[in-house]
């Protein structure tokens, strides 16, 4: 939760977002303003009638007079009523889409570990519900409770100059509004807050179980999917229901003292009226005044907490923009000379912000147009420091640069400006995400030249030839997150999206584990050809993905523990002898698989000869 700030330090905040439709804003605070002058005034007109006209001898046609003047200001109250909405609409609507698309935005911008802590649910609601909230609270509440504030102070000036006797009476009822919305401010502020974040955190239940719907079917889980649900709506019924509490309580207060004012300022004013110290148009005005100002303060309980709850929605929408993007482009981005696709790790080093160190000096060149393979134990960090290539997260150090650097012929990547690195690099990765879309556009999404000719090719290399067969082909829609595909099926169209980005450096995250071992041959024998001129970083999860590589780099405890070709590991490394075995769904005899091997190079020189 952010750290706690008066509300007009909070809504200063707003003011950049506003200052463009300033004007239309003041316009429909006028036009408000004026409606209320307007309504002040009925009462005028009330005190001229019965002073002047209702009393022995007095001009009938003034009545008619009057209320045609009282029916004149009624209407023009009306119009400008009318016109504040029109004044104000458009524009609040305007900020609040400029506002969403900021954060949208600056979501695109923020780093993969501010994504990894925070729930989708929590960002839904700060993009979609604080922002509704604050379009009409700019549009109704901003503006409403200013003129409120003037409404009051005007009317009670009025009031004083009919009676200041009376009027000092309905005054006094002030007083203890002003104490209690002091303490109501305070006590509210927490609620809404609270209120908010778990309507968040109920979003995000609401999405996880939509994308897990699957596994909760599967394993049976519903009923208690259902009762976590439950258990969160429930608190946060539990604390819609404080929060009403609260402004009931407060619109009690604000009610029941003017209420009780008028009736003591009603006998108060019979009084004096009976010895003539106030007449009784006046005494008549003077109540109907108090009318008019009366429902403003019955209103300012709403307005309040509007405010309230525009300050909090103010406060988690900043909480999320004042939040900083580590990883950006440098002022004056550096390119090779030659992009060849060299890539090397030179003592690079990685923790999560919420962990230890996970990756510890790695050194390791890959040579352009290179295949390596990378292999460990579960857990190791194969896949964090391929994402270190993308700047999907940065070696440890920061802008300080003390945990290494990973280079692309031999410009550090944070030197690179960050769209031109992700040009150069693209990324498969096990976990697939794919877009609700069609399946043309998710496999052009990163091409530079987004052609039908790129996206045979891509579909033909990853094996997806299963997407001219869909209800529309290419153009078939796909859905939330490709679920209506398969695992393999999803896998292909990932690995095809990364193959049309046309890199210069390709790094895979396993993205053959969900293929069978048929198209996975068919799939490794296209690669081959089209992977000869690019630098290839790929996870290796089965032996049959080793066999791809030119070498492979054996990662143990966070560090690489050594490099070499297949045999060459296999021959010399008791440890990558382990993790290859651990690889395979049935593990082979590996002495036997090595005399074979190197039977086959010896073979293979001789022909040679």
């Amino acid at each position: 939760m952010s750290k706690q700030t008066s509300f007009f330090t909070s809504i200063k905040r707003l003011y950049p977002h506003v200052r463009p439709i300033l004007p239309r804003l003041v316009l429909g605070l006028l036009s408000a303003l004026l409606a209320s002058v307007v309504a002040l005034s009925i009462p005028q007109v009330l005190r001229v009638l019965v002073n002047d006209f209702l009393k022995p001898g007095g001009a009938g046609s003034a009545v008619w007079i009057s209320a045609v003047v009282i029916l004149v200001l009624g209407i023009a109250e009306a119009g400008l009523v009318a016109l504040r909405r029109q004044f104000v609409i458009n524009p609040a609507t305007t900020v609040e889409t400029r506002m969403r698309v900021s954060l949208y935005g600056h979501l695109q911008d923020l780093t993969v570990a501010f994504h990894d802590r925070w729930g989708s649910g929590q960002l839904l609601s700060r993009a979609m519900s604080d922002l509704n909230f604050l379009r009409r609270w700019m549009a109704f509440g901003a503006i409403m409770l200013v003129v409120t504030t003037l409404t009051v102070a005007i009317g009670v000036g009025v009031m004083f100059t009919m009676s200041w006797q009376l009027a000092l009476i309905f005054l006094a009822a002030a007083l203890p509004i002003m104490v209690y919305s002091f303490r109501f401010r305070r006590r509210f502020s927490l609620v809404t807050r609270l209120s908010q974040d778990q309507a968040g955190d109920l979003a995000t239940t609401v999405e996880e179980s939509v994308h897990g719907i699957r596994v909760l079917k599967a394993f049976g889980r519903s009923r208690e999917a259902l009762e976590n649900f439950n258990g969160q709506a429930e608190e946060l019924r539990q604390t819609e229901i404080a929060k009403a509490k609260q402004q009931a309580e407060f619109s009690l207060v604000v009610t029941l003292l003017p209420e009780l004012a008028l009736g003591v300022g009603l006998v108060a004013g019979i009084l004096l009226a009976s010895t003539g110290e106030l007449s009784i148009g006046s005494l008549v005005a003077f109540f109907a005044t108090a009318a008019v100002v009366a429902a403003p303060v019955e209103f300012s309980g709403m307005l309040l907490a509007m405010a309230l709850t525009a300050k909090s929605a103010l406060d988690r929408h900043f909480e999320v923009m004042d939040t900083a993007n580590t990883i950006t482009s440098p002022s004056a981005p550096q390119h090779p000379r030659e992009l060849r696709g060299g890539l090397r790790f030179e003592q690079a080093s990685f923790a999560f912000d919420d962990g230890g160190p996970l990756l510890h000096d790695i050194t390791l060149d890959i040579r352009p147009g290179e295949t390596m393979a990378l292999v460990g134990v579960t857990g190791s960090g194969k896949s964090a420091l391929l994402q270190l290539v993308p700047r999907l997260y940065d070696v440890s150090g920061g802008a300080e640069r003390t945990g290494g650097a990973v280079r692309i012929d031999g410009v550090d990547v944070r030197d690179f400006s960050v769209e031109e690195l992700r040009t150069v690099v693209a990324v498969a990765f096990e976990d697939t995400t794919l877009f609700s879309s069609s399946v043309r556009e998710n496999v052009l999404l990163g091409a530079p030249e987004p052609t039908e000719a790129a996206l045979d090719e891509a579909l033909d290399v990853a094996q997806a030839h299963f997407a001219y067969s869909l209800p529309d082909g290419v153009d078939t829609l796909i859905g939330e997150e490709g679920l209506s595909l398969s695992g393999g099926q999803r896998q292909r169209i990932a690995l095809a999206r990364a193959i049309a980005a046309k890199p210069r450096v390709l790094v895979l995250d396993d993205p053959l584990s969900a293929l069978d071992v048929n198209t996975e041959e068919l799939v490794e024998a296209r690669l081959r050809e089209v992977l000869k001129d690019t630098t290839t970083l790929i996870v290796a999860h089965r032996p049959s993905t080793v066999a791809l590589a030119d070498r492979v780099a054996l990662l143990e405890d966070g560090r690489i523990s050594d490099v070499g070709t297949h045999t060459e590991l296999l021959a010399r490394n008791q440890h990558y002898r382990f993790v290859i075995a651990s690889l395979d769904e049935c593990p082979k005899d590996l002495d036997s698989e090595l005399e074979r091997e190197l039977d086959e190079m010896e073979e293979a020189g001789e022909a040679r000869r």
